[in-house]
């Protein structure tokens, strides 16, 4: 994938993650919530551009550190988002402004790892940029899963009397 098609791909998806996490929506525990994350993944790694050739041991600790702060974004993400059981059992989610605030941080952290590869001659590719958004999202999606999954299990919703009850 070359070089803007790549930016335009990753412009798209912030802009689609930024409106589903600001916006309250259910949380279906069928749902692929991995799919997108591992999409973006491969595609970041079938372009092979993920190193600088000339700077292979300087860019690997880049990309290490880059991942790093990934899945501390994504972490932030997870933690920062507010989780509630309807009356239903339903889970919702929604951003709050700590999330907000968490997508500036991150984005601060990305130009900071491409600010130190600039500094020491290192050029990492938007497929770097591509794979560490993958993996923000991964870890963001599997927390929340999880996080919704204990709010399944402790929603006590109002007592139903059986059918049969009734008929006496």
């Amino acid at each position: 994938m070359s070089g803007l098609s790549t930016v335009m791909v990753i412009v798209a998806v912030v802009a689609l993650v930024l409106v589903r996490q600001f916006r309250t929506q259910r949380l279906s525990s069928d749902r692929r919530w991995w799919l997108l994350p591992a999409i973006l993944g491969f595609l970041a790694i079938k372009d092979g551009a993920l190193l600088d050739a000339h700077h292979v041991a300087g860019s690997v600790a880049l990309v290490v550190v880059e991942l790093l702060v990934s899945v501390g974004i994504g972490i932030g993400w997870a933690v920062t988002t507010r989780v509630w059981s309807d009356e239903r059992g339903d889970v919702w989610v929604k951003g709050t402004a700590a999330t907000a605030g968490t997508w500036i941080g991150g984005m601060v952290a990305r130009v900071g790892v491409v600010g130190l590869g600039l500094a020491w001659g290192i050029h990492l590719g938007t497929s770097t940029l591509m794979l560490g958004f993958a993996v923000s999202l991964l870890v963001r999606s599997g927390l929340l899963m999880l996080r919704a999954g204990s709010e399944r299990s402790t929603y006590v919703g109002p007592a139903v009397q059986p059918v049969w009850e009734d008929m006496r």
